[in-house]
């Protein structure tokens, strides 16, 4: 068996256009994803699961109807299931996030942002 780590720097380098959360490992049923982001997401939300948002460069703000949560490189917020929140990022910046494999990144939201199908890199 090869036994290789998965470095973050090369993983971002593979990752082409914002907001387009890619796989990068599964642990049991949980997968990792990394994306580039920039800009404002749309409101959604997530009726089953809790979201993990964990910044690696840059920072971002997810709003919420009723107030904000802000994230420096190396901080981390988990979303509760059902709860509405729209990602913002200024300036790019790159996220790793944590959900349960199958999980749509808009959640229960369909727009032209929707990935139905898992990508991995």
């Amino acid at each position: 068996m090869k036994y290789k780590p998965i470095n973050f720097r090369d993983k971002f380098d593979l990752v082409t256009e914002q907001w387009s959360p890619k796989i990068i490992a599964q642990m049991n049923e949980y997968q990792i994803k990394i994306a580039k982001i920039q800009g404002e997401f749309d409101w959604h939300k997530h009726p089953e699961t809790d979201e993990t948002f964990i910044v690696i460069s840059g920072n971002m703000r997810i709003d919420f109807r009723d107030g904000q949560v802000k994230l420096d490189k190396g901080e981390m917020y988990v979303v509760p299931k059902a709860i509405e929140h729209k990602p913002i990022a200024e300036e790019e910046c790159q996220i790793l996030l944590i959900e349960p494999a199958g999980t749509v990144n808009t959640g229960d939201t369909v727009t032209n942002r929707t990935h139905l199908e898992d990508e991995w890199i």
